[in-house]
C-alpha cells in the first residue's frame, strides 16, 4: 500500500510534489575528444580518464558544472566526478552538463552517481558490463524535488563530502608520515632517546628457524572444511572468506608446513612481498603462492614484521625474484637471503615495533572513522534521494 503523500513512478515511490524526467531533458550529454596520451603531469587542468584518478592537462574544452563518467573500461558504471570550472577530458569519457533551470548540478550528481551502476547492470545479461551506451544515460529517470529542495540536499551532502575529503588527506599524511618515521627507525638513521647500541644485518634465514611454501598441488575445495590461505587472502586481508579444504586434506598439508601464532605469512608468486603476521590461533593450511616464516624465540617478531612492510624489504624482495618467471615468483631458498637491519639490543626492537604499531592503530581508527562518515552519508542519499526524509517545507499538490 502505498503511503499517503507518495506517488508510484519510474523510479518507485516518491512525494506527490516531486517531478520526474529523463536525463535527455534536463541536461546535454557528451563525450571528450582527448586520449590518454595528451595528459601532462603538471597541466593547469583537471582532464578527467576512465579512472577515479584526476590527470592534468595544458587545454580546456569546457567550462563550467558538469558531471562526468567512464564510457567503457574497469570504471564502466562505478567512476564519477563532479565539477565546477574549466576541464578537459577523455573520448572515451561522458560528460553532462548545461543543466535546465529546474536541475541542481550537485544533486543530479549524487543522484546519478548512485543509481546508474544499477540501471547499466540491469540493461545487461552479463555479470559485468563492457561500455556504456548514449541512451543508458540519456533515457535513465532523474526525480525532480523542487529546486529549494534539491539545493537543501545538495548542501547536506556536500557537507559529508568536504567532511570526507578531510579524513582523507589526513589519512594519506599519517600514511606519509609512517613511511617516512619506518625509513628512519628501520635504518637506525633515527635513534630513540636512550638507544646507542650497535645494528646489525642479518639475513632472514638468520632470524627464522623455518622458510617453507605451502602445498605445490590445488587440494579439492569443500563448502565448509579448514581455511585455505591463498595470495588473495594476503593481499585483500581477508583470513574469513577464504577457500575451504577437508580436514583429511589439512591433517595431511601441515605435516609439510604448519601456520601458528606468532609466524608470518608472505606472498611470493605473483603478488610478491606482502606479509601478515599471524597474532590469532590459527588453524589453516597454505597454498604454495605462501611462505612461512617461523621466526627464532630470541628475535622480537612486531620487530621483524614491520621491516617487512618497509619499501626496502619489497625491493630486496623484487631484486631476489625470478627475472622471467610468469608469473613473478621468488623461491623460497632466496627468500632467505632476503636481509634484515636491525638493532642487537631486543628493547630497542621492541619501542621502534611498539611506535610503528601506534601509528598503525591511529590510522586503522581514522579508516574507521571514514568508512562510519561514508556509511552516513549512503544512509542520508537513501532518505534524501528518495523523499523519505524532506528536508524543507513541504505541501502536496492542489
Amino acid at each position: 500500500m502505498m503511503k499517503s503523500g507518495y506517488k508510484q513512478s519510474e523510479v518507485g515511490p516518491i512525494p506527490e510534489d516531486w517531478g520526474i524526467e529523463k536525463i535527455s531533458n534536463l541536461a546535454s550529454i557528451t563525450t571528450g575528444s582527448r586520449n590518454t596520451q595528451d595528459r601532462k603531469p603538471d597541466g593547469e587542468f583537471p582532464f578527467f580518464v576512465r579512472s577515479q584518478l584526476v590527470e592534468r592537462i595544458d587545454t580546456y574544452s569546457y567550462d563550467g558544472e558538469a558531471v562526468l563518467t567512464a564510457g567503457d573500461g574497469v570504471g564502466t558504471g562505478k567512476v564519477f566526478h563532479y565539477i565546477n570550472g574549466k576541464f578537459d577530458y577523455h573520448q572515451r569519457v561522458y560528460k553532462i552538463s548545461d543543466f535546465k533551470p529546474v536541475l541542481n548540478g550537485f544533486y543530479f550528481y549524487n543522484y546519478f552517481s548512485n543509481r546508474f551502476y544499477d540501471r547499466i547492470m540491469a540493461m545487461t545479461a552479463k555479470s559485468s558490463v563492457d561500455s556504456v551506451r548514449m541512451e543508458m544515460i540519456a533515457n535513465m529517470w532523474i526525480p525532480l524535488p523542487p529546486l529549494q529542495e534539491q539545493w537543501a540536499i545538495a548542501d547536506a551532502l556536500r557537507g559529508v563530502d568536504g567532511l570526507l575529503v578531510a579524513l582523507d588527506r589526513l589519512i594519506a599524511k599519517k600514511r606519509d608520515m609512517k613511511t617516512a618515521v619506518m625509513q628512519q627507525l628501520l635504518t637506525g638513521e633515527r635513534r630513540l632517546p636512550g638507544f646507542n647500541g650497535r645494528w646489525v644485518e642479518k639475513s632472514l634465514g638468520e632470524v627464522c628457524s623455518y622458510i617453507n611454501d605451502g602445498t605445490h598441488y590445488t587440494p579439492k575445495y569443500v563448502d565448509d572444511g579448514v581455511p585455505f590461505y591463498s595470495v588473495e587472502t594476503i593481499t585483500e586481508n581477508n583470513f574469513s572468506n577464504t577457500k575451504y579444504i577437508s580436514r583429511n586434506a589439512h591433517e595431511l598439508l601441515i605435516k609439510r608446513c604448519k601456520p601458528e601464532r606468532g609466524d608470518i605469512l608472505m606472498t611470493r608468486i605473483g603478488t610478491l612481498g606482502q606479509t601478515k603476521l599471524i597474532d590469532w590461533d590459527v588453524n589453516a593450511s597454505i597454498y604454495v603462492s605462501l611462505a612461512l616464516l617461523k621466526l627464532k624465540d630470541r628475535v622480537h617478531i612486531e620487530y621483524i614484521y614491520r621491516y617487512t612492510k618497509s619499501e626496502r624489504f619489497v625491493q630486496d624482495v623484487e631484486q631476489r625474484s625470478l627475472l622471467h618467471a610468469t608469473p613473478k615468483k621468488i623461491n623460497v631458498g632466496q627468500i632467505g637471503d632476503i636481509p634484515i637491519y636491525m638493532p642487537v639490543e631486543e628493547e630497542e626492537q621492541i619501542a621502534i615495533a611498539q611506535i610503528l604499531s601506534d601509528m598503525d592503530a591511529e590510522i586503522a581508527a581514522l579508516e574507521a572513522r571514514r568508512a562510519k562518515t561514508q556509511a552516513i552519508k549512503q544512509g542520508m542519499m537513501q532518505e534524501l534521494l528518495t523523499g523519505k526524509t524532506r528536508l524543507v517545507p513541504h505541501r502536496p499538490p492542489p
